[in-house]
Parts: structure tokens; C-alpha cells; sequence
């Protein structure tokens, strides 16, 4: 049984699948909802049901989520096996994934991104694109935004590279174009993590603020915030593992946040 999380398989049965395929790469992408598009990258170990519970909440708000399949299993439920079977599988396909030493570029698996972005908008309208990543993805949102679509980007304990805590995980000339783009139009990007997180230390906010100044909207949540008795005793998935689903609490009034900011940017 897994510790502290939703035991039962998520079926995502009120998603539409797809496939689709870039430059000859082919992935699942879970659809639901009517609205301006936003894309949602999970976490390790994959698409677990309390990804797919956030998901639910932005869909419910008035937008069509997209949620790409990029490894896991989804709707399995998340434990330490799981997620770590998942790290291992992306060791795996490290080509994809660059996820040791790699300050200064984006994985590649992010150019695919950006152009199922760029449809996104082209078939849901409105102002544009938001983005969020978590954890191993969790930088993705950033270099995502040099596709002119991607107008609401939110990184969420973004946690790779994970030998250098003050990496952002994307090349110097993708950070010029989007510090210029946000100058230009008038863009933020928005992130969060908890104080105590060993994964997205505090050195890497710092480093958004230093190349992004205040276009970057960084947020550092108390750990007594995060959900206690999880398998994962560190304070780490803001929305989905380490959220404690209740009126009231902080991770919740976050989630409220990130949606109120898709809706600034999003909604025409």
C-alpha cells in the first residue's frame, strides 16, 4: 500500500486520450475540459492520481487541460517503489531527459513540448498557452516559453539539475529570449516551492531571480504547510503529493492562485 497518498488507480476515464506525434516521437496526451489550453507535465513517478486531481481542478475552472504522458504508468498510484522504478527508467532515456549535469541546456524532451503547445493554442484560442512542471519537469515551463504560445508558465519544485542546486536546466541564449519576451509583453513566471525541500533548494529560485529579476514570481511555502505521513517524508510536491486538500490550508489557496493566474493570462 502506499503511505499518505491516493491508494486507488485513477482510471482517467473523463480524459479523451490522443496520440501525438513530433518529429517522429510519439506520446499519450490525456485531453478533458473547454477553455484556453494549459499544458500539465507530471512528476516522477508519472501521471498519479493526485496529478491528475490538480488537473481536474484547472479544468473544472474553466480551461482544457492537456496532460502528455512522458514516462510511468498513468493513473497508478504513487509509492517509493513506483518512484523509484520511475527514476531509474529515466536514467534510462537520458537522452531525453537530462536530468544530471545540465545547467545550462533544456532537455530535449522540451522542444517536443513546445510544439504540442503551439497546437494547443491553435485549437483551444484565447490568449495563449499556460504550463506547469513538477519536480523533474519542473523547469520545462521555462524554456517552453520561447514558443511564442506559452504565455503562463509555472514551475513547481523544480528539481533538475540535480547535481547543481542553482541550475535552471536551460541554455543562456533560451533565458535571453524569455527575460526579453517577458519585457515585451508583460509576463511573469511564477514558482513554488517548500523552505525545507531537498531537491529545489533555495539556490535555484535565487538563480531565477538573478536572470529573470522580477519577472520571476518565486513563493516559498513554510514545510508545516506540506501533507504529514507521506511516503516521502521531504517537503517537496506543492499541488499534488505533499498538498493537504482541506478549505483552508496554504497548498489549497496555491492551487487557487495558480488558476486565478492562468485566467490573467489566459482569458481573453
Amino acid at each position: 500500500m502506499a503511505k499518505g497518498v491516493i491508494e486507488t488507480w485513477d482510471k482517467l476515464e473523463d480524459f479523451k486520450r490522443r496520440e501525438v506525434t513530433f518529429n517522429g516521437l510519439k506520446r499519450k496526451v490525456y485531453v478533458a475540459g473547454i477553455g484556453p489550453g494549459v499544458i500539465i507535465i507530471h512528476e516522477i513517478p508519472g501521471i498519479t492520481p493526485e496529478v491528475a486531481r490538480f488537473a481536474r481542478w484547472v479544468r473544472d475552472a474553466g480551461f482544457t487541460v492537456y496532460l502528455p504522458s512522458l514516462f510511468g504508468k498513468p493513473g497508478k498510484p504513487n509509492s517509493k517503489g513506483y518512484t523509484n522504478a520511475s527514476i531509474f527508467r529515466v536514467l534510462c532515456i537520458a537522452r531525453e531527459f537530462k536530468i544530471l549535469n545540465s545547467a545550462d541546456e533544456h532537455s530535449p524532451v522540451v522542444d517536443w513540448l513546445k510544439q504540442l503547445a503551439a497546437v494547443v493554442h491553435s485549437e483551444c484560442g484565447g490568449k495563449g498557452v499556460g504550463a506547469l512542471g513538477m519536480c523533474l519537469t519542473g523547469n520545462f515551463a521555462l524554456s517552453m516559453m520561447v514558443e511564442s504560445a506559452v504565455r503562463a508558465p509555472v514551475l513547481c519544485q523544480p528539481s533538475v539539475p540535480v547535481n547543481d542546486p542553482a541550475g535552471m536546466h536551460a541554455s543562456p541564449q533560451d533565458i535571453a529570449i524569455v527575460r526579453e519576451r517577458m519585457e515585451r509583453e508583460d509576463l511573469t513566471l511564477r514558482g513554488y516551492r517548500f523552505a525545507g525541500d531537498k531537491h529545489c533548494k533555495a539556490a535555484r529560485f535565487e538563480a531565477l531571480s538573478r536572470a529573470l529579476g522580477s519577472r520571476f514570481e518565486g513563493e516559498v511555502l513554510p514545510d508545516s504547510a506540506a501533507k504529514p505521513g507521506t511516503f516521502n517524508a521531504n517537503p517537496h510536491s506543492v499541488v499534488t503529493t505533499h498538498l493537504i486538500d482541506e478549505a483552508g490550508s496554504l497548498t489549497r489557496a496555491k492551487v487557487d492562485e495558480i488558476i486565478v493566474f492562468f485566467k490573467m493570462r489566459l482569458t481573453p
